[in-house]
């Protein structure tokens, strides 16, 4: 696996906060009960850097 750049890993950090910013459908929201969402950090051995890794708790 290619080394990751800080510049790609910023640019698919950003990606990854719009995508979880979008806004969900009426539908979707009826039908889901509130679920907390925990970001928390974690090391990968094969990027040899850290990084984020959402959770979603019901």
């Amino acid at each position: 696996m290619p080394q990751m750049s800080r510049r790609l890993f910023l640019t698919s950090a950003a990606a990854a906060a719009s995508l979880r910013a979008a806004p969900q459908t009426a539908v979707t929201l009826a039908k889901s009960p509130p679920a907390r969402r925990v970001l928390e950090l974690v090391y990968d051995k094969s990027m040899g850097m850290m990084r984020a890794v959402e959770r979603v708790i019901h």
